[in-house]
């Protein structure tokens, strides 16, 4: 933490080890320390810190207790090394540098390690990009997956959309049309996303879809009903976000775990066959 006060680069440094992004160290540092630390201070002190790596940290008690809670969390995980996760998996930590914990970290720092050895994509700041980008949408597809089985279970007819397709009466597809883009009743828009600035999109898309159902329509009356089914930490990040996702589909906002209801506690519940 000395360190980190004298030339705040350490802190780009102790990342990079990590291989996180700024919101993920920001997530599991509040989850181990049980400090605040939101998604947008880990990005703006990282910003900072890289237009000024060398200028020394002169910000007031609540900043610098964050700061303790990101080192704290960075040293012991560097000090814990790589867990065992099972053959079919690969940690963030099982590279080169940090396999060992201390050890490994030691002999890097003394004698220097073979830049291929290195995970390339820590030096851009985007650790795992290329892996975390092409199995996006099988992580989506995963909520989409269970949405369609939860429909197809009450036996309802629904249009899932393709992504970026064109549908008449929608400025942007939904994820879901039921029972057909020809009668919309219900809309789902689905999302999974560890982001909050993703989170933040997809809550203002689902905002326009509502005001597109109440357009023209009588107040209680809208053309037909927006629901929401999400995952991932992006939306437990702000609470004032969530107010907004659920004031816009009138409360009907599911996650994996009430999933169940999706049909029942929706007007989904009007064209089930089973």
């Amino acid at each position: 933490m000395e360190a980190v006060k004298k030339k705040p680069m350490v802190l780009i440094v102790l990342r990079t080890m990590l291989g996180f992004t700024p919101p993920e160290w920001a997530y599991v540092a509040t989850q181990r320390t049980g400090v605040q630390v939101s998604q947008g201070f880990a990005r703006s002190i990282d910003r900072k810190i890289r237009i000024s790596p060398v200028n020394r940290l002169r910000d007031g008690e609540t900043t610098l207790r964050r700061i303790r809670a990101l080192v704290v969390t960075a040293c012991e995980l560097l000090n814990a090394g790589v867990p065992d996760v099972g053959n079919d998996r690969l940690h963030r930590l099982d590279k080169a540098d940090t396999k060992g914990g201390p050890a490994t970290i030691r002999a890097a720092a003394s004698i220097g390690v073979p830049y291929a050895m290195l995970l390339y994509e820590r030096f851009l700041g985007r650790p795992f990009a290329g892996h975390r980008d092409s199995v996006s949408e099988l992580v989506g597809d995963t909520l989409e997956t269970a949405i369609e089985d939860v429909l197809a279970r009450a036996g309802v007819s629904f249009r899932k959309t393709k992504r970026a397709e064109r549908v008449a009466g929608f400025d942007q597809a939904p994820d879901f049309i039921i029972p057909d883009e020809f009668n919309p009743k219900v809309v789902i828009e689905a999302k999974v996303t560890e982001d909050d600035g993703t989170a933040r999109d997809k809550i203002t898309r689902i905002q326009h879809l509502a005001e597109l159902a109440q357009k023209g329509q009588p107040a209680n009356a809208p053309r037909f009903e927006v629901v929401a089914c999400i995952a991932g930490r992006g939306f437990d990040v702000r609470r004032e976000d969530m107010k907004k996702l659920l004031l816009a589909t009138r409360g009907k906002v599911f996650t994996l775990k009430t999933l169940e209801y999706l049909v029942s506690h929706t007007s989904i519940n009007n064209f089930r066959s089973r």
